[in-house]
């Protein structure tokens, strides 16, 4: 197969994992429960599956012990990072959350440059006020009728989720120097964020509106995290771990922008979303600091060392 072919061929799979993705608000919000219950299950239920995988697939991993636990650690930041995601989601909608957490594309790009010595360009001046002004509006702060149970808490929610996500990707980033088994990656973070959502969903934290694990959630529920996780976190997030490492860096940025734009089409379309004016304005923000960062923010390698 040749290499335009084989570019073709992973830019398919990247876009239907950014797709699939996509989903993972409508499936939690059908669910009908607490947002750590959600994402714990969501993760319990992909384990056996991802490890059922790795048996099968039987691909040869490199990665040394440290390496592993640094995925598995990872995977405890992803626990936060789906806290507050979950959380975003129940107070301000699907679209908004998903957004908010995205811009964590800017937070990656400051940290790369301090720690990997990945300086971007200047376009990230430009995208940081874009998106601090754009989140005041969206909490609604100045809105007569802003959309969302809690706006405000909403926003604390994604900044949350956006930080912790953004964690994680550069602690899953590094863990991964050697391109290991997509499958087996994901099986040792998710398995990492299973732990800490148990931590945090035991943890008397009810001051903070975060809500216990709820052990006694009906079938129906089960089921719609059951459908999450075999989609999303099984193959949602293998094929965008396999693809994304493999892709050019244009064929990149836009694979990772489908997978919100899509979230708030679905969230407009399918749950009848409607922000207000002042909060779809802070949207557009925040979506045009994230292309412009995406898109036009390349970066490049310092020549001095970066320890």
């Amino acid at each position: 197969m040749t290499a335009p072919a084989d570019d073709r061929r992973i830019m398919l799979i990247a876009l239907a994992g950014a797709s699939v993705l996509s989903f993972a608000p409508l499936l939690y919000i059908q669910s009908e429960t607490t947002p750590i219950t959600g994402a714990f299950f969501r993760m319990v239920y992909a384990i056996p599956i991802l490890f059922i995988l790795v048996l099968y697939l039987n691909r040869e991993d490199k990665r040394s012990f440290k390496s592993r636990i640094l995925t598995f650690a990872a995977g405890i930041l992803l626990a936060i990072d789906f806290a507050g995601y979950h959380s975003a989601i129940d107070y301000i909608g699907s679209g908004i959350a998903t957004l908010i957490g995205n811009s964590q594309v800017i937070i990656v790009t400051l940290v790369s440059w301090w720690l990997f010595g990945e300086r971007p360009n200047r376009m990230i001046l430009l995208a940081l006020p874009m998106v601090m002004i754009g989140l005041v509006f969206i909490a609604g702060i100045w809105d007569d009728e802003p959309y969302g149970e809690d706006p405000l808490k909403g926003v604390i929610g994604g900044i949350v989720a956006a930080i912790f996500y953004s964690s994680f990707l550069i602690l899953y980033r590094y863990s991964n120097r050697i391109q290991a088994p997509s499958s087996n990656l994901q099986f040792d973070a998710t398995i990492g964020a299973a732990i800490g959502l148990l931590l945090v969903g035991i943890a008397p934290l009810k001051r903070l509106d975060i809500e216990p694990i709820d052990f006694t959630m009906n079938w129906p529920g089960h089921g719609w995290l059951f459908l999450l996780a075999i989609s999303c976190q099984v193959i949602g997030w293998i094929a965008i771990t396999f693809a994304l490492p493999r892709l050019p860096a244009a064929h990149t940025s836009f694979a990772v922008l489908l997978q919100p734009v899509l979230t708030i089409v679905w969230g407009v379309i399918l749950l009848s979303e409607q922000p207000s004016l002042q909060q779809i304005v802070g949207m557009t923000l925040i979506f045009s600091a994230i292309i412009a960062v995406t898109l036009f923010g390349e970066s490049q390698t310092e020549k001095h060392n970066v320890n």
